[in-house]
């Protein structure tokens, strides 16, 4: 994830990050995405940027047909994937604010993580920067949080991770705040030699409407659609040209 709260909210918690999202299918959404640069911007390999990228899933895949590079806000995000990518270039920055010495053929952003900027000032800075590191013609591959008509109040959700040694259970209840959404997250988590512990932790999130997204992407420089069949139900993907 990137920003200031992301990077608060994984902490110490990134370590169960990948066991926690063990259902997502990391290869099978990197060949959905390769299909979708391809199909919009350059065919064949490509330089690749992917913005808030976490433990490094998906470049763990991009990797083996593209030259790529990795950004995140979180520095325990960021050590797992060093330890998953050795050799690839990974950088703590803000999405808004990073400065590279290259553009890319494509910049990726993924599971959301555009949802934890605070307001849409922050997503047109965002995009603008994702422009400023394309070089013409590149494509902008963004998965935005779910569009407010949809998201729904009260929600209970359960997710377990189950390992010899590490238990986790984690409880989320969704509330709203005006344009911004409220996950209550409470994890109870058991390690051997550690015993249980239990942490809350809140999610706060922008929502935006699919249509406003695409304006505030156009207006950062890119030929935009929105595609509601996207990686993770219910949230779609952006997809934007940068024009010359």
């Amino acid at each position: 994830m990137t920003g200031s709260r992301p990077s608060q909210f994984y902490g110490d918690l990134a370590k169960y990050y990948d066991g926690l999202n063990a259902f997502k299918d990391y290869r099978a959404e990197s060949k959905r995405l390769e299909a979708i640069a391809r199909r919009y911007g350059r065919p064949g390999k490509t330089t690749w940027l992917d913005v808030a990228c976490g433990t490094g899933r998906h470049l763990e895949f991009l990797r083996r047909k593209h030259s790529v590079v990795g950004v995140d806000a979180s520095p325990e995000m960021l050590r797992i994937a060093r330890h998953r990518l050795p050799k690839v270039r990974l950088v703590r920055a803000d999405m808004r604010t990073f400065r590279l010495d290259r553009r890319f053929d494509v910049v990726s952003c993924l599971f959301s993580a555009i949802g934890h900027l605070e307001t849409e000032r922050d997503l047109a800075i965002t995009f603008a920067n994702f422009a400023r590191h394309l070089d013409p013609g590149g494509v902008a591959i963004v998965e935005p949080w779910i569009d407010p008509a949809v998201y729904r109040s009260s929600l209970l959700h359960v997710r377990t991770y189950d390992s010899p040694t590490v238990k986790v259970a984690r409880c989320a209840f969704s509330s709203r705040r005006g344009r911004h959404s409220v996950i209550h997250y409470h994890y109870l988590i058991a390690e051997a030699g550690r015993g249980f512990r239990h942490v809350e932790v809140t999610d706060i999130g922008l929502l935006v409407t699919p249509s406003r997204l695409v304006k505030l992407m156009e207006a950062a420089g890119f030929r935009t659609r929105f595609q509601v069949h996207g990686l993770t139900a219910g949230r779609g993907l952006l997809i934007g040209t940068k024009l010359d």
